[in-house]
């Protein structure tokens, strides 16, 4: 449930996430199932995206328009080049042919460190430049990022009741494969728990797609009210500027704040970050201001990492 419901603050504002569990707790079905949530391409996207797909040549047949939102899973083999975009004649990637919808990184820990730090600057700019001899091309990619890891190299480190069987030192290394760059540009961390028996076998039906839709997309029209005007579609894309406009916090809240940007070693890109996630959790709540609940929710979701990586210094 914790993780369904980071999800659904990641599809209200265009959040980034990071699914750390072991293997078999659901991490890729959660991620592929975030389409189902995210709001109808308009008309504008649907040009955009359809742009560069007919660039890279991958337009589905018999098809003029991109429709859906894409979703994009590269295989961990991909090479940076394979991410970005690349050629004699630059081509999108597969961050551009994200653009619009979700790009999944499932196994992060074993994407090459090349192509993980590629990412850096996409994500926080939402485009991609590349340059060759014959000129240089950028090409747009505001999407979602989902990545998915497991928490050591055997997958069991932190598991209720499966040993691990990793080394501190195995453990430390392949958790380090993540950059503390990287890691500080998701937004939401979520520490996915083993699925229970009883959660499997029981007759109770969850909460469906369609019904977590809703509420998303209530959220979303909040904010296209609040960026009208604006290239701003989403809290996640945000400047600064617009952060100090539109996440003020109660005075409760700063103080909050304060101890944990101390206590967390945040930096000033987490900060921001955070006060995204906290005006993203109040839309979907309704609400006008930022209260201390929303806070502490951002919060916590910016924090679980903390039981993976305070090993690593990070």
């Amino acid at each position: 449930e914790l993780a369904k419901r980071a999800l659904e603050i990641a599809a209200s504002g265009g959040h980034n996430v990071l699914l750390i569990g072991s293997p078999g707790t659901g991490k890729s079905m959660l991620a592929k199932r975030l389409p189902s949530i995210l709001p109808d391409m308009t008309m504008a996207e649907q040009i955009e995206t359809s742009k560069i797909y007919s660039i890279a040549g991958a337009l589905p047949a018999g098809a003029s328009l991109v429709r859906t939102r894409p979703f994009r899973a590269p295989h961990h083999t991909v090479s940076a080049a394979g991410l970005s975009g690349g050629g004699s004649i630059p081509r999108p990637g597969e961050i551009s042919l994200a653009h619009n919808g979700v790009l999944f990184l499932d196994e992060l820990p074993e994407f090459s460190r090349s192509a993980m730090e590629i990412l850096r600057q996409p994500i926080e700019t939402g485009a991609v430049t590349i340059s060759r001899a014959s000129g240089t091309l950028t090409y747009p990619c505001q999407m979602i990022v989902i990545a998915a890891m497991n928490p050591c190299p055997c997958g069991y480190y932190g598991h209720p009741s499966h040993p691990c069987s990793c080394t501190p030192g195995q453990i430390q290394r392949y958790l380090s494969r993540v950059s503390g760059p990287l890691l500080d540009r998701l937004d939401l961390h979520i520490d996915v728990a083993p699925v229970k028996f009883s959660d499997l076998s029981g007759l109770e039906k969850a909460e469906s797609s369609a019904s977590i839709k809703q509420r998303v997309d209530a959220a979303r029209k909040i904010q296209t009210a609040r960026f009208a005007g604006t290239d701003v579609r989403c809290n996640a894309q945000m400047p600064a500027d617009m952060v100090a406009e539109f996440c003020q916090i109660s005075p409760e809240g700063s103080r909050l704040l304060q101890r944990a940007f101390s206590q967390l070693g945040m930096s000033a890109r987490g900060y921001h970050r955070i006060l995204k996630v906290a005006r993203t959790i109040a839309d979907l709540e309704g609400e006008a201001e930022i209260q201390t609940a929303h806070l502490s929710e951002a919060l916590q979701y910016r924090s679980l990492d903390r039981k993976y990586f305070a090993r690593t210094g990070r």
